[in-house]
């Protein structure tokens, strides 16, 4: 009995240490930081209405020519201009895109606006941040990249940026092994991104 409990503590013992020395994947490391969406909800708003008589609304002309809303469920800013365009901004899904979008509707249509039933939008950015899991050295990358494809000012900004074609987005990559992926449409891109560099700095014995 003594010595099965035994076998038992030294293989909880064995996990535990595997499992905290296991290391994450960098394509699995991924995390949306902000999604950036548009949407037509109608023709025309009333922005000093909607200012007036929505809670919260923000409006200041001379500052901003629209009305910020902010949500707290799902957390999302939504920019309301008077040609009926919204752009939502500070999303981390997808999920809550469409959330975001549907409250905004039914708050306008509290005012006796005539919204869609149905409202679509339309991804203008999602912003992924990565992580390598290892330090990387950007003097060696700057050299080793296609030079038409990165910007490297360290006396201006710490980190190189890398402009991709396949996916369309921009990454930037960092010393530390840090990564932040911009430009995406879909979040499958920052995924495709994060194995380009893998790839790249592989092929370079970077890594």
């Amino acid at each position: 009995m003594n010595r099965t409990l035994g076998n038992i503590t030294q293989l909880f013992k064995y996990c535990f240490v595997a499992f905290i020395n296991m290391k994450v994947r960098p394509e699995d490391s991924l995390k949306i930081e902000n999604i950036v969406a548009s949407a037509k909800v109608t023709d025309y708003l009333d922005l000093p209405e909607i200012a007036s008589k929505i809670t919260g609304a923000e409006y200041n002309k001379k500052r901003f020519p629209g009305v910020v809303l902010r949500m707290q469920d799902p957390k999302i800013a939504a920019l309301v201009f008077g040609s009926g365009k919204v752009v939502l901004t500070g999303a981390k899904s997808i999920d809550s895109l469409s959330k975001g979008l549907n409250i905004l509707g039914n708050k306008l249509r509290e005012l006796g606006i005539d919204i869609p039933k149905k409202l679509d939008y339309k991804i203008q950015n999602i912003v992924t941040s990565a992580d390598l899991a290892t330090p990387i050295n950007l003097n060696k990358i700057a050299v080793g990249f296609n030079l038409d494809k990165i910007e490297y000012e360290p006396e201006q900004f710490p980190g190189l940026v890398y402009r991709l074609d396949i996916p369309k987005v921009v990454v930037l990559l960092f010393g530390s092994g840090k990564l932040i992926i911009t430009g995406g449409k879909e979040p499958e891109d920052a995924k495709k991104a994060v194995v380009k560099i893998l790839s790249d700095l592989r092929s370079l014995g970077l890594i």
